[in-house]
């Protein structure tokens, strides 16, 4: 069953500040910090596991089986990326009743044509209206409980302008989406009218170097977000730092001036300290 605590937050409107997740490192690390919930990014997953672009090439396979180890390594709640939902209505069944079965807290699906490409890049293209509604409907009616939220997610801003936009995502919420989510608002003043005129709970996606601007927690909530999402915090983060310790590596041999986390309490949230104690406990059998 999913976790209720998301739920009971947004219906608290308590802000929610999720870390984008990619990998079993990234997930126990965040998992540690104290967040209200995770955010698995197909981008980082694709990016991850496979080198590739987040262009559509994931498949449900391989998102759903990371996503499930994502989840059964942590205890926050994990809201989870779909992309399209795979294809078409079935499928959208289909990963809906598989991400919930795995523990998944919310569902992310979107609207674009299939094969789908990363939010904050060009080129995108949506899917009927209509198509989508029906898309949510399903997942509606394939979830077993209210608690597993569906957050429907608009990419049509960029092409179609911001109009059509809150049309669809004022479409979205009567569908019976749990979050409406409206990527890649271009401005302060685009991303208050997304809240002005949405009753349902927003989702802001903060990506350095895409359209959005990147605000503070604190300014997100003023606007009306219920929650915003960091995807690539995480890589952008993990990438710099590879650069940096490989690079002095390259450059110089020298790597006693990088700044490295401690590896003794590396492997502790590896889980040694299991190993160790169960060592000890069978030393003498």
């Amino acid at each position: 069953m999913a976790d209720p605590k998301l739920r009971q937050m947004i219906e608290a409107k308590q802000f929610i500040s999720a870390p984008g997740v990619f990998d079993m490192i990234s997930t126990l690390v965040a998992d540690r910090m104290g967040f209200p919930a995770l955010y698995v990014t197909g981008y980082g997953i694709a990016a991850s596991h496979m080198g590739l672009p987040d262009a559509g090439i994931m498949t449900y396979t391989d998102m759903e089986t990371r996503v499930r180890r994502i989840v059964e390594g942590a205890d926050t709640p994990v809201i989870a990326d779909a992309d399209t939902g795979y294809g078409g209505l079935l499928n959208v069944r289909h990963t809906v009743r598989g991400y919930e079965a795995a523990g998944v807290t919310a569902i992310q699906i979107e609207d674009q044509e299939y094969p789908k490409k990363c939010g904050h890049t060009p080129g995108r293209r949506v899917v009927p209206l209509e198509d989508m509604v029906a898309k949510i409907k399903v997942a509606n009616d394939s979830r077993s409980s209210a608690d597993f939220l569906i957050i429907a997610r608009t990419d049509s801003r960029t092409s179609l302008g911001l109009d059509e936009a809150l049309r669809r995502g004022e479409a979205f919420e009567k569908a019976g989406a749990d979050v409406v989510f409206i990527e890649a608002p271009e401005t302060i003043e685009e991303m208050q009218i997304i809240n002005d005129r949405i009753g349902a709970p927003t989702l802001a996606n903060m990506v350095s170097g895409g359209r959005t601007p990147v605000l503070p927690s604190a300014d997100l909530e003023k606007l009306g977000f219920a929650i915003a999402i960091h995807p690539g915090l995480g890589f952008l983060a993990v990438g710099q730092a590879l650069k940096d310790a490989y690079g002095a590596l390259a450059e110089s041999g020298d790597v006693s001036g990088t700044n490295l986390e401690d590896f003794g309490e590396f492997s502790k949230l590896m889980g040694f300290e299991d190993v160790w104690e169960f060592d000890r406990k069978w030393a003498d059998v």
